[in-house]
C-alpha cells in the first residue's frame, strides 16, 4: 500500500506547486496591464518605427501610422501664420483654413515632423461638416513623394483651392464622420477620469522656474495643477524630478479660466528631458472654456481637452504629441505653428480603481529669487529645417495591429475593453491557465488512481 500511496501523493504534490506557481502569475497578469486609449487613439497603429524619429526630424519618410493624431469634437479654425499638421485628422464639425495674408497650410504629411504619415490612400483628413480654405489660402494634402498620398472626406460643403498629391482627392461623404462621433464622450470621460486621481507629486515655483516633483516611485505621477504655468508676460521654465524611467505622467490644468500654458521649454533635440518624456507625458485641461499653449517651446507632450464648449488654442511653434479635444482647436501663431505626429503610449488611471495611497500634496510658491535662466520670450526661430523633398514647404521657418475595435470602446468609462499594447499580459495570463490547467488535471489523476486502488 505504501508503494501505492507515492504515486498519489506525487501528484496531488504536483497539483499544489501547479497551483501556488500559478497564483503569482495572474497576480501579475492583473497588475500589468496597461490601460492605454483604445485605437483610433493613442499608440501608433500601422508600420510603426521603433523608436519614433526624435522630433523634429525632416528626413526620409519613417513609417505609416493609422491612429488619428489631431481629434476636434467641434470646429477646427487655422489662422495667423499657422503651417502644419501632421497625421490623421479628424473634426466632427467644420475645417476652416483663414491664415492672415493666405498661403499655404499642409495637412497629414508634413516638410518637418515625425514623418510617420497616414497610410497611403487612406483619408488623411476627415470633416463632418464644410471645408472652407478661405481665399488667398490653400491647402495640401499629402505630398512630397507621389506614394504618400491620401484623401480628403467631408460632410456638407467644400470650397477654396485644395491639392492633393499622387491620385488623392476629396469626395463629399456625410457618413465619414460617423464611425468617430463617440470618440468626443471617450475623450470628454477620460479627461475627467484624470482630473479626479490624487495627485501623486508637487508644483513648486521660485520666479520663472516651475519643478514638478514626482515621488519617485509610482508608474502613474500625477500633477493637479491649479495655476497658470507662465503668464502673459514670462514664459515659464520647466523641470520634472522624481519621475521613474517608463512612468507615465499627467499634469491636469485644473485652475481658472482662462487656462495658459506659456513656456520656452522644449528644444526637441536628442537629451532633452521632455524630448525624452513625450510619449508619456499628458498635459490634461479637463473642463477649460479657453485654454492656450503658447511661447517659443517645440512643446512636448500630448494634449487632451474635455470640455465640449471649450476652446484650445495652440500658438507656440510645434506641438509634438496627439491632440484631442472635445471642443474646438484654434492653430494659429506669429511665426508659424506645426502639430507634428507622435504617439501617446501612456497608461492612463480607471475610474472607480481605489485611488493612490499618497495624500494630495499641496502647491507651493516660494518668495525666493529664480535661479534660473531668463524665460523672456526668445526673437530667435526654433532650428530651421534643411531642405528635403517632402511636401511644398510653407511661410514658417520653425522646425517647428490586427482588429481594431470601434472608437468609442475603452477600458475607461464610455466603452468596452481598450487596446492594452502590453506585451507581458496575455503570456502571463495564458501561462497562469496552462499551469492551473495542469493542477487541475493532477488533482483528477490522483483521484482516478485512488478510486482504481478501492
Amino acid at each position: 500500500m505504501r508503494h501505492g500511496a507515492r504515486p498519489k501523493n506525487r501528484l496531488v504534490r504536483y497539483a499544489a506547486v501547479a497551483a501556488l506557481a500559478a497564483a503569482p502569475l495572474v497576480t501579475l497578469a492583473s497588475i500589468g496591464q496597461a490601460d492605454q486609449l483604445a485605437p483610433p487613439l493613442g499608440p501608433c497603429v500601422g508600420d510603426c518605427p521603433n523608436p519614433f524619429p526624435v522630433p523634429v526630424h525632416n528626413g526620409p519618410p519613417a513609417g505609416t501610422d493609422d491612429t488619428i493624431n489631431v481629434f476636434v469634437g467641434g470646429n477646427y479654425t487655422v489662422e495667423g501664420r499657422a503651417a502644419e499638421v501632421e497625421g490623421k485628422v479628424v473634426t466632427v464639425k467644420d475645417l476652416t483654413v483663414d491664415k492672415n495674408g493666405g498661403g499655404l497650410f499642409n495637412m497629414g504629411v508634413v516638410g518637418v515632423g515625425s514623418q510617420v504619415a497616414p497610410p497611403p490612400g487612406t483619408d488623411h483628413v476627415t470633416v463632418g461638416g464644410a471645408v472652407d480654405v478661405v481665399t488667398g489660402n490653400r491647402v495640401q494634402i499629402g505630398g512630397g513623394d507621389p506614394a504618400r498620398w491620401g484623401n480628403l472626406a467631408y460632410g456638407t460643403t467644400e470650397s477654396g483651392i485644395i491639392e492633393f498629391s499622387g491620385p488623392g482627392a476629396a469626395r463629399q461623404d456625410p457618413a465619414a464622420i460617423d464611425p468617430f462621433l463617440g470618440l468626443t464622450t471617450v475623450i470628454k470621460d477620460d479627461s475627467t477620469c484624470m482630473a479626479e486621481q490624487t495627485a501623486t507629486g508637487t508644483l513648486s515655483v521660485e520666479g520663472n522656474l516651475y519643478t514638478f516633483t514626482g515621488d519617485g516611485h509610482s508608474m502613474r505621477q500625477i500633477f493637479n495643477v491649479d495655476r497658470n504655468i507662465g503668464s502673459d508676460t514670462a514664459a515659464a521654465d520647466l523641470v520634472f524630478a522624481g519621475i521613474p524611467a517608463g512612468a507615465t505622467v499627467i499634469v491636469n490644468m485644473v485652475g481658472p479660466d482662462p487656462v495658459l500654458i506659456r513656456t520656452n521649454t522644449g528644444s526637441g533635440f536628442p537629451g532633452d528631458q521632455l524630448t525624452d518624456m513625450q510619449p508619456l507625458l499628458m498635459w490634461n485641461f479637463p473642463t477649460a472654456a479657453d485654454a492656450t499653449v503658447s511661447g517659443n517651446a517645440q512643446f512636448q507632450g500630448s494634449i487632451m481637452a474635455g470640455n465640449a464648449a471649450g476652446t484650445v488654442t495652440l500658438s507656440n511653434p510645434g506641438t509634438n504629441g496627439r491632440v484631442y479635444v472635445a471642443g474646438n482647436l484654434v492653430q494659429t501663431g506669429t511665426s508659424g505653428s506645426e502639430i507634428h505626429a507622435y504617439p501617446f503610449n501612456g497608461d492612463l488611471p480607471t475610474c472607480g480603481q481605489s485611488p493612490s495611497p499618497s495624500p494630495s500634496p499641496s502647491q507651493s510658491e516660494s518668495t525666493s529669487p529664480s535661479p534660473s535662466p531668463s524665460a523672456s520670450e526668445s526673437e530667435s526661430p526654433s532650428p530651421s529645417p534643411s531642405e528635403s523633398g517632402g511636401p511644398e514647404p510653407s511661410e514658417s521657418v520653425e522646425p517647428t495591429h490586427g482588429e481594431r475595435p470601434e472608437p468609442g470602446q475603452s477600458h475607461r468609462p464610455g466603452g468596452g475593453l481598450a487596446n492594452t499594447g502590453s506585451s507581458l499580459v496575455a503570456p502571463l495570463a495564458g501561462g497562469a491557465a496552462v499551469l492551473l490547467g495542469l493542477g487541475a488535471a493532477a488533482v483528477t489523476l490522483a483521484r482516478r488512481n485512488r478510486g482504481r486502488r478501492h
